[in-house]
C-alpha cells in the first residue's frame, strides 16, 4: 500500500521548480501511508507530474519503487493496492516478451498495460488498486480505481489543470485553489456518516467510483467508463441462482474463498489478522491458520461496556484456532486522544464512530506486523447486517397495519426512553439478547410510518432525515439510494439492500474508515471477502444460503463451524462500535459542548442550530441521540483543523 498524487496542466507553464516543490510536498503530507521511500517524475514540457510514497510489501528493494516507467519508455504509473493475480499475468508478460526487472506488482500492472492496453489489463486484475499511468507517446492520462472501491481517489479540475491523489490533503498543496464547502454534501453526510461518491466535502472535487477508469486526452477531455459493473453483474446472476446445488454452492464458495485468503498471504513482509470474534473475521482467520507454515498473530480491540465487548469471545476462538493473540481495552482516555488526529487522517467530515477503535487497533497491530487480513465485506455479501432481519421484519409484519396503528405505536416507542429499553434488552435470554436495543426501538419507531420498504430502508440508515432541513442552502445530493431502476431490477427487497450497501456504504464508509485507519500507521488492510470473483459467485448463490430462519451469512457460519465450535460463535450480531453516546455525556461532555454552542453554529451560517440543541438537551436527559450529535460532532471537528475553508 501507498500514497500517490499529481497533476496534469492543460496550459503548462510551471518551471522545473514548481514542479519539484509541489509534488514534494504533495508527497509529505501522504507520507503516513508510504514511509519506505519518496519519489516524485514530472515532464514541464507536457505539464505533467507524479509523486509516490512507497510502503514496501513486495520487492523491497529500491526496484519497486515509484513512480515507475515501463520497458518501453511510453508508461509512468504511480500506483496504491495490491494485485494478487500478478504471477499468472507475470507469466504471460514474459511469454510476449516482455521480461521483468523485479517481483514488484506495481511492475505487472505498468507492463499488462503496456502490452494489453488499460481496459484489456484491468480486467486480469484480482486485487485492490488506485492508480494513475501517463501515456507519454499519446499524452494520455488514465485514472483507474478498484471494482469494489477499496483503495480511494480523488481527482478533480481547478484553474486550468487536473489534480488527483490517494487523499484530499495531496490536492490541497497544489497552489491556487481555493477550496469551498459543498453543502449539497454537508447535507448527504447529515443524512450518512459520510459523503457519498461521486462527491467530496469540495465543490469540483470528486472520487472516482469503484470499476471506473477516468481517462483525460490530449485535448483535455475528460470521460469516465465503467469496466466492472456490479449492478449487471448481480441482476444477470440472480436469473438462475434457485438452480444452483446447495452442496455444490458450498464446496464452490469454500474453494474461492480458500484461494482468496492465500493470495492474500503473499508478502515479504509478515501478515496478520484482525479478529472480532464474529463470523467474518473468524473465517479469515481459520483459513489463513490453516495455510500459514507460520504461527498467526491476531489482534482485538475490547470495551468494558459489555454491550460493545466481544473480545472475549474473540480470545476464545484465537486459543482455538491457536494463534499468538494481543488484545486491548478501548477507554474513552483513548477517545479523546485519537478525536484531533480524526479530521487531519479522514481529510473530510466522517462520523463512523468506529472509527475509534479501528484506529487504536490499528496503532495496536502495527506494532507488530506490516499487512493484516480483515473480514470486511462479509455482512453485506451475505445479508449479515441486523437492518436486514429488522427490515425484513417490519416490512413483512408490522405494515400489516393500518397506518393510524402504525402512527400510535410509533408515538408510544418514540416517547420511551432508550434507557429504559435498553434495561430490557440486558435482562432478555442470552439468545434473544439486544444490545442498545433502545436505540433500535427508537428507529423501528421512525421507520414504520414509511409507505414504501425502499423509504424505509432509507430511514433506517439515516441521522437526519430530511438532511436539507438542518444545512442551509442545501439540496442534498441524491444519487443510488433513490434511483428507480433498482428495485425494477431487483424486485427482492432483501437484495436491494445488499445491492445498495454494497454500492454505497461499503465503499464510503466501511473501506473509507479501514484504509484511513490502516494507512494513518502504514499498516495493509488486505479484504479477501472482497475479491470480486467471490462478489460474483455471493449473487449466483440462492437466497436462503445467505438468509435463512431469520439470520444472516448461513453459508459462511456452515463453513466456520467445520472450523470453529458453534457455541463459539452462535450469538446476537453487536457490530463494531463504541459508547461514544454515553461519553459525549460524560468524559467528553466538554469538548462536545464547545463545538454545539449555538453561538458556534449561528456565527458559521453552515448548520442550523435550533434542532441540534434540542437533540443535545434531550440526549443530555437520558435520550439517545448519539448518532446525529456524532455527524455535527465531526463536522465541526473538521472545520477547526480547516479554517481556511470557505463556507
Amino acid at each position: 500500500m501507498c500514497g500517490f498524487s499529481g497533476m496534469l496542466l492543460y496550459e503548462p507553464m510551471w518551471k522545473k521548480a514548481e514542479y519539484q516543490s509541489t509534488l514534494a510536498k504533495m508527497n509529505q503530507v501522504l507520507q503516513h501511508r508510504g514511509p519506505d521511500s519518496n519519489n516524485i517524475w514530472f515532464d514541464e514540457i507536457k505539464g505533467v507530474g507524479l509523486g509516490h510514497c512507497r510502503l514496501a510489501i513486495r520487492d523491497l528493494s529500491p526496484s519497486g519503487d515509484q513512480p515507475m516507467i515501463s520497458s518501453c519508455k511510453r508508461y509512468v504509473i504511480a500506483y496504491n493496492g495490491e494485485i494478487y493475480s500478478h504471477k499468472e499475468i507475470a507469466q504471460d508478460l514474459n511469454a510476449n516478451g516482455r521480461r521483468l526487472r523485479s517481483s514488484s506488482d506495481t511492475e505487472v500492472i505498468l507492463e499488462a498495460c503496456a502490452e494489453w492496453g488499460v481496459g484489456n489489463a484491468v480486467q486480469r486484475f484480482v486485487g485492490m488498486f488506485a492508480f494513475a499511468l501517463y501515456d507519454r507517446q499519446e499524452n494520455e492520462l488514465y485514472l483507474v480505481r478498484d471494482r469494489l472501491g477499496i483503495k480511494p481517489l480523488y481527482w478533480g479540475e481547478v484553474n486550468n489543470k487536473l489534480m488527483f491523489g490517494s487523499e484530499l490533503k495531496a490536492l490541497r498543496q497544489i497552489p491556487g485553489w481555493q477550496p469551498r464547502i459543498d453543502r449539497d454534501a454537508v447535507s448527504s453526510f447529515m443524512r450518512h456518516n459520510y459523503i457519498p461518491a461521486p462527491f467530496s466535502i469540495y465543490k469540483d472535487i470528486y472520487k472516482l467510483e469503484p470499476g471506473m477508469i477516468l481517462k483525460v486526452s490530449d485535448s483535455g477531455s475528460v470521460s469516465i467508463t465503467r469496466y466492472w459493473d456490479l449492478v449487471g453483474i448481480a441482476a444477470e446472476n440472480i436469473v438462475n441462482r434457485d438452480q444452483y446445488d446447495e452442496q455444490s454452492a458450498l464446496l464452490e464458495l469454500e474453494a474461492v474463498l480458500i484461494d482468496s485468503v492465500s493470495r492474500r498471504m503473499v508478502s515479504d513482509v509478515p501478515v496478520g489478522a484482525l479478529l472480532s470474534g464474529g463470523i467474518d473475521s473468524s473465517l479469515v482467520t481459520a483459513l489463513l491458520t490453516e495455510q500459514s507454515e507460520q504461527k498467526i498473530h491476531t489482534f482485538t480491540i475490547g470495551f468494558e461496556n459489555k454491550d460493545f465487548n466481544e473480545a472475549q469471545y474473540a480470545k476464545l476462538i484465537a486459543k482455538h484456532l491457536g494463534t499468538e493473540h494481543t488484545e486491548l481495552y478501548a477507554k474513552s482516555e483513548h477517545a479523546m486522544d485519537l478525536i484531533t488526529k480524526i479530521p487531519y487522517y479522514y481529510d473530510e467530515p466522517f462520523a463512523d464512530s468506529s472509527q475509534l477503535p479501528t484506529l487504536l487497533l490499528s496503532k495496536l497491530t502495527r506494532e507488530h506486523v506490516k499487512v493484516v487480513l480483515s473480514g470486511d465485506g462479509g455482512d453485506e455479501l451475505f445479508a449479515g447486517y441486523n437492518r436486514y432481519t429488522n427490515g425484513l421484519t417490519m416490512w413483512n409484519q408490522a405494515m400489516i397495519a393500518p397506518y393510524s396503528v402504525r402512527e400510535l405505536l410509533a408515538k408510544c416507542l418514540a416517547k420511551s426512553p432508550a434507557t429504559l429499553w435498553d434495561i430490557i434488552g440486558k435482562i432478555l435470554p442470552s439468545y434473544i439478547l439486544k444490545p442498545q436495543l433502545g436505540l433500535k426501538v427508537h428507529k423501528f419507531a421512525n421507520a414504520i410510518l414509511t409507505s414504501d420498504p425502499d423509504a424505509m430502508y432509507r430511514k433506517m440508515i439515516s441521522h437526519w432525515d430530511p438532511p436539507d432541513d438542518i444545512v442551509f442552502g442545501a439540496n442534498e445530493h441524491k444519487a443510488m439510494l433513490w434511483d428507480p431502476s433498482i428495485k425494477t431490477k431487483f424486485p427482492d427487497f432483501l437484495d436491494r439492500m445488499q445491492l445498495l450497501d454494497t454500492l454505497t456504504y461499503l465503499p464510503d464508509d466501511i473501506l473509507t474508515k479501514v484504509d484511513r485507519a490502516s494507512m494513518s500507521v502504514a499498516l495493509e488492510a488486505r479484504v479477501p471477502l472482497l475479491d470480486h470473483r467471490l462478489v460474483e459467485l455471493a449473487w449466483r448463490l440462492p437466497p436462503d444460503m445467505k438468509f435463512r430462519q431469520g439470520q444472516g451469512k448461513w453459508a459462511l457460519r456452515q463453513l466456520l463451524y467445520k472450523r470453529v465450535p458453534k457455541e463459539l460463535i452462535d450469538r446476537p450480531k453487536m457490530g463494531f462500535g463504541v459508547p461514544f453516546y454515553q461519553w459525549i455525556r460524560g468524559p467528553l461532555r466538554d469538548w462536545s459542548e464547545s463545538l454545539l454552542a449555538k453561538k458556534r453554529l449561528d456565527e458559521q451560517g453552515l448548520l442550523v442550530s435550533a434542532p441540534i440543541i434540542d437533540k443535545w438537551q434531550r440526549h443530555l436527559g437520558g435520550e439517545n441521540w448519539g448518532y446525529p450529535l456524532w455527524n455535527v460532532l465531526m463536522l465541526q471537528a473538521w472545520l477547526d483543523e480547516n479554517k481556511d475553508i470557505v463556507i
